[in-house]
């Protein structure tokens, strides 16, 4: 029998491709759709719990690490907002408020403590040396930054004594380099001996004198070979402990005199 003009598709033969740039759209099934809202509906619940409810607001501030400052001083310049959701509060506008208003903090790390609370983890700078200022007395750490003015000298901390007035070596070096030199040689002392030190006195660049308790005395010379020097002035010390002047200035030819 002969085929009458239509021939059938073989069994398992592919359908003819889409046109090129067409794409076949698939509507989601019910359990995509279930996924869909469920995600949607836990972000409004985690966005809802975090500013809106009243589980995770600031409810208390607390300080930490204060040695001359208060806990109250702190946090009154801080000024946390109490209430306000904790996800809000702008931690570093805090820093920045401490360090600004109070320069005795060298450093404030403002911490979030779920569900309530935060934290001010407060370092104080210390300070190495006092300068003299009037009646008061200017502190400075060991970064020779004069950080606060003090009427009652802190105990232990060496008085600096600027004698470089007429001194030629201002014209190169000004007061603040002469800072940075002493702040540098209490930095190289060795713990017992910087313990012992009375006043850092500076009558030019290369002439640092460092008075000791006792009446003793160490001509330290410039800030520079800070470290040769301390080593040689902690093996002079042991050597000749009855000296009463010790000169490191040059450190390959120290010596020790008086008693």
């Amino acid at each position: 029998m002969v085929a009458t003009g239509t021939t059938s598709r073989p069994q398992g033969a592919s359908r003819r491709p889409s046109p090129p740039g067409t794409r076949r759209f698939k509507v989601p099934g019910p359990r995509a759709l279930l996924i869909a809202l469920g995600l949607v509906l836990l972000t409004a619940g985690t966005v809802w719990a975090l500013y809106g409810s009243d589980w995770f607001r600031v409810e208390r501030v607390s300080t930490s690490g204060t040695r001359v400052l208060t806990p109250a001083e702190v946090e009154r310049v801080a000024a946390v907002p109490v209430g306000a959701p904790l996800l809000s509060v702008d931690t570093d506008a805090i820093e920045a408020r401490l360090r600004a208003a109070l320069p005795r903090i060298d450093s404030v790390d403002v911490v979030r403590s779920w569900p309530h609370g935060i934290g001010l983890k407060v370092t104080e700078r210390r300070p190495v040396l006092l300068l003299q200022n009037g009646g008061k007395f200017d502190e400075v750490d060991a970064g020779a930054v004069r950080f606060a003015t003090v009427t009652t000298p802190p105990p232990g901390v060496p008085r600096l004594v600027l004698d470089a007035a007429a001194s030629p070596s201002l014209r190169r070096f000004d007061t603040e380099r002469l800072l940075d030199a002493a702040v540098g040689v209490t930095g190289e002392l060795p713990e017992k001996i910087a313990q012992d030190v009375r006043v850092v006195r500076i009558t030019s660049f290369d002439s640092i004198t460092l008075e000791l308790g006792k009446g003793r005395s160490v001509f330290w010379g410039s800030g520079e070979d800070g470290p040769a020097k301390a080593r040689v002035l902690t093996a002079l010390m042991k050597a000749t402990p009855k000296a009463g002047h010790f000169d490191v200035s040059a450190p390959t030819a120290p010596a020790s005199s008086g008693s």
